[in-house]
């Protein structure tokens, strides 16, 4: 036994060793500034990577940060835009997000792709021997493509082996310069259904600090089990950015009961910030508080609580109880909040039944109405969740309207929702698809006939309905006076019911590049799409929607 200890303790610290050892170079020769870091809260996901500004503009060399070859190669205009994947021999792959531009024998790669294929989106994996490359060489330029507010490098670090994402602070630490601490600005309780109560309530309740982060705004009173979160954003030296905060501690006289440090964050459970977060006020105000306790079905890795209560505490004596938040960001800055809660018996109000059904979240749960089937599998809830179940009819309607509750909740996946067709005005089934409803406006749900339902993948539970569309998308060119003199052919393309599926320009009968670097406009350059000058050509941009409704522009240009 003590020889296989030996054995273990040496392989753990080889590998705590050679974690150590490991070193990544700076994307960028210029010092760096942060606009966001890894973890930060965003809607539905973390924060994947560090984003590294560009002084608000395009194309600064993007360096490979080690040895490696491009294994990824995507172009969309959303997520990461234009962006490269480069595995490396230490077991890391680096990713480059809203890149302006590729190398040139990885330009010249995709554009032909892109020709052969017809298309502007591409995801492609290249072979391991074809574009590889040394640490320190320039592999694009950056730019401001996809889902992107401006100018910058999405810079991510992920195990090979299983796509985890890795925060990559601790390999620049020497590049980045932070003297300031994270801070809160409030604190949110809770009471646990039945079995606890705080200042005579059983709802959340807010709190503000007060003497410098020592006490909060208003006396607390509870009894019984209640929780706590915190509201906290870190800051960086030299930057107004807001940033997520690294590692939040909770103690209980002087004793851990919770703690989040994120590290790292795999992409199965990434959705499960909405059993983190209090998914409710962050739908409501845009705020975000963190629990300081586990939700029964939130499996998110980095997150620790006391083996029993799961970071509930139990309030059962007549004398003060302090706690204390503790905050720390990746450079070690760190900040301190302390409030006092008051043991004082109260009557506990009994748990009130908010909606007509139970959803358990360790176990298959089935929603059915007349007309709509929802299975929601083991798994996709956080916690048991009272839900407000609807439905209105309308003679006319192409389908009966169904409330899955009255309120927005999350579901950590997409499940199948079945909505049968009471009337088609128009015959062609492809015209039709399930929306969710959020007041007046419809929003497209990818659906296809199963059985004679229309079904679609939903993860939230909502409300719901089927739409038709039979209009065709809208193309407006944009700036016609200056195609000829500019050589540059630009678009807007929109469709308001179902959206844009697809879009095809070709000159003279022959396929033509249109550039869409942000959804809804299109761009052709003709010098680089080696159209012949000096002539009439006859120019055709083909623009399909999800429906199956199709626009076509013709227009004869002069280059």
């Amino acid at each position: 036994m003590k020889r296989i200890f030996l054995i273990g303790f040496l392989c753990s610290s080889l590998a705590a060793g050679a974690q150590e050892a490991l070193t990544f170079l700076r994307p960028f020769d210029f010092p760096l500034l942060l606009s966001a870091n890894f973890g930060e809260l965003r809607p539905n996901h973390f924060h994947g990577g560090l984003d590294i500004k560009t002084g608000g503009v395009t194309e600064k060399p993007v360096h490979v940060v080690a040895d490696g070859y491009v294994s990824r190669i995507t172009v969309s205009p959303t997520g990461y835009g234009n962006a490269l994947y480069v595995t490396h021999p230490n077991g890391y792959t680096s990713v480059y997000g809203h890149l302006e531009t590729f190398h040139e024998k990885i330009a010249r790669y995709v554009e032909e792709y892109q020709y052969a294929n017809e298309t502007f989106s591409v995801d492609i994996r290249p072979d391991s021997t074809m574009f590889r490359f040394n640490a320190g060489d320039v592999i694009a330029r950056s730019g401001n493509s996809g889902s992107s507010g401006g100018p910058h490098l999405h810079l991510e670090l992920r195990k090979s082996d299983t796509n985890e994402m890795i925060d990559p602070l601790p390999f620049y630490k020497d590049a980045l310069k932070d003297t300031r601490r994270p801070l809160s600005q409030g604190l949110m309780a809770f009471s646990f259904p039945g079995e606890g109560v705080i200042n005579a309530r059983s709802d959340k309740q807010v709190f503000a600090w007060i003497a410098g982060g020592s006490a909060v705004s208003r006396h607390i009173d509870a009894w019984g089990k209640i929780a706590f979160a915190i509201r906290a954003n870190d800051y960086m030296t030299g930057t107004s950015n807001i940033y997520g905060v690294r590692s939040i501690t909770l103690k209980v006289d002087s004793i851990e009961i919770f703690r989040s440090r994120i590290s790292k964050v795999a992409f199965d459970e990434n959705r499960a910030i909405n059993g983190w977060a209090d998914y409710e006020t962050y739908s409501r105000n845009r705020q975000w508080y963190v629990k300081s306790f586990l939700l029964p079905g939130n499996k998110l890795s980095f997150l620790q609580s006391d083996s029993s209560q799961k970071g509930w505490v139990t309030i059962d004596e007549e004398r003060d109880y302090h706690f204390c938040y503790e905050l720390e960001d990746g450079f070690g800055n760190k900040s301190v909040y302390r409030f006092v809660v008051h043991g004082k018996p109260q009557e506990i109000p009994r748990p009130v039944r908010k909606g007509n059904m139970m959803l358990r979240w360790n176990r298959a749960n089935t929603i059915t109405r007349p007309g709509m089937q929802f299975v929601i599998p083991k798994g996709m809830l956080y916690e048991d969740t009272d839900v407000n179940v609807d439905m209105a009819s309308d003679s006319t309607d192409i389908a009966y309207t169904y409330q899955l509750n009255d309120r927005i909740i999350p579901l950590h996946t997409y499940c199948p929702l079945r909505i049968g067709v009471r009337h088609m005005p128009v015959a062609d089934s492809t015209k039709y698809y399930i929306a969710q409803k959020f007041g007046s406006r419809n929003v497209y749900m990818r659906s296809k006939w199963v059985d004679g339902w229309l079904e679609a993948s939903v993860r939230e539970l909502g409300t719901y309905t089927v739409d038709m569309d039979t209009v065709a998308p809208v193309i407006t060119p944009l700036s016609k006076s200056r195609w000829q003199r500019s050589g540059t052919i630009t678009f807007r393309i929109a469709d308001k019911n179902s959206g844009v599926e697809s879009f095809k320009g070709k000159i003279d009968g022959k396929f033509v590049l249109f550039e869409n670097h942000k959804p809804g406009r299109l761009v052709c350059y003709l010098r680089k799409a080696k159209v012949e000058r000096g002539k009439l050509h006859t120019l055709e941009l083909t623009v399909t929607d999800k429906c199956g409704n199709v626009e076509v522009y013709t227009e004869k240009i002069r280059y």
